[in-house]
């Protein structure tokens, strides 16, 4: 009897603990419709530059709304977009400037983040709504293709 008991109140506490951590984000404020439009003019602006990108659009709390993968792209490239939404979606900085502060000693570092270029947030009304990122090729060359997709949705700064 003492053995039930005792998984039945460590399976309520497991449930609680994980009912707390999913209360904790906020819903998405990244639709799909959004989402769709941002993919497509970031596609379009990369296979017009002829660059073989994967694109990864995400809501603000960095979980993915939509992935693509281009013809030629490296698989590695799913993991940098990524990352590149974490330090984006963080700190509401483009990933290159988290880079440069980040290297001055003006933030802090984000665990599993990168320092390149090719992330970008995207803002609308004043609110982070989420992030475009590109990886695949040279990261200024990335970040054209991400702001591409976030200029069509929205801003890249709160401004």
């Amino acid at each position: 009897m003492t053995t039930k008991f005792t998984k039945f109140v460590a399976l309520m506490f497991m449930l609680s603990l994980s009912t707390m951590a999913l209360a904790q984000q906020e819903p998405s404020r990244m639709t799909y419709d959004l989402a769709m439009k941002a993919m497509e003019a970031a596609e379009a602006h990369a296979r017009q530059q002829g660059w073989n990108v994967t694109i990864l659009v995400t809501d603000q709390n960095a979980n993915p709304v939509m992935l693509r993968r281009l013809d030629g792209a490296s698989p590695r490239t799913i993991t940098i977009a990524n990352s590149k939404a974490l330090v984006v979606t963080q700190t509401g900085l483009t990933s290159g400037e988290y880079g440069t502060r980040l290297e001055a000693g003006e933030i802090e570092e984000i665990e599993g983040g990168v320092t390149f270029q090719g992330g970008v947030p995207v803002y609308l009304d004043g609110e982070l709504i989420g992030a475009v990122t590109a990886s695949g090729v040279r990261g200024f060359q990335d970040e054209e293709v991400s702001i591409a997709g976030a200029e069509t949705i929205g801003s890249i700064s709160n401004d």
